[in-house]
C-alpha cells in the first residue's frame, strides 16, 4: 500500500473531467468548502461531465510534492486521493513525509515506479486487452 501512496503522488500534474470529482465537490464532507466551491464554478450539479480541473490546485504542471499538502487540507480532488489522507490508518504518517520531504516523494517514487516496471503482463488465456479499460470485456 506504500507504492500506491507515492504511486498517487503522479497525481500531482495532471486534470480530471467533472464526472469523476462531481460526487466529492458536492456531497462529501471532509473537503475544504472554500475548494469545493471553486470546484463547482465549472462542474455544475449536472452537464459538464468533460470539465477539467487540475489534480495539484497549486503546481498542476509541475512534478512536486504539493499533492500531498492538498490531501492534508482536504484538497484532494478524487475520492480516490483524500482516502490516503483522512486522518487515520497507516498512510496518513506517509503523506505527511511526502508533503514536508520532497526529496523522499521523488526518491520513493522513482524505486516504485521502477518496480512497477517489473511486473509482467498476463498474457494468452491469463489476462485480457480490455476495450474499456474500467470494465471487464
Amino acid at each position: 500500500i506504500n507504492d500506491l501512496t507515492v504511486l498517487s503522488g503522479a497525481h500531482t500534474i495532471g486534470q480530471a473531467e467533472c464526472q469523476f470529482f462531481r460526487t466529492r465537490i458536492y456531497n462529501e464532507t471532509n473537503i475544504d468548502t472554500n475548494f469545493a466551491t471553486s470546484r463547482k464554478t465549472n462542474c455544475p450539479v449536472s452537464g459538464g461531465d468533460i470539465n477539467l480541473a487540475p489534480l495539484d490546485s497549486l503546481t498542476p504542471t509541475t512534478f512536486d510534492n504539493n499533492y500531498y499538502n492538498d490531501l492534508i487540507a482536504n484538497k484532494g480532488l478524487l475520492h480516490s486521493d483524500q482516502v490516503l489522507f483522512n486522518g487515520v490508518g497507516s498512510q496518513v504518517s506517509l503523506v505527511r513525509t511526502y508533503s514536508r520531504n520532497s526529496i523522499a516523494f521523488r526518491r520513493d517514487f522513482a524505486a516504485a515506479m521502477v518496480k512497477m516496471s517489473r511486473i509482467s503482463p498476463l498474457t494468452g488465456t491469463n489476462g485480457e486487452i480490455r476495450k474499456n479499460c474500467r470494465l471487464v470485456n
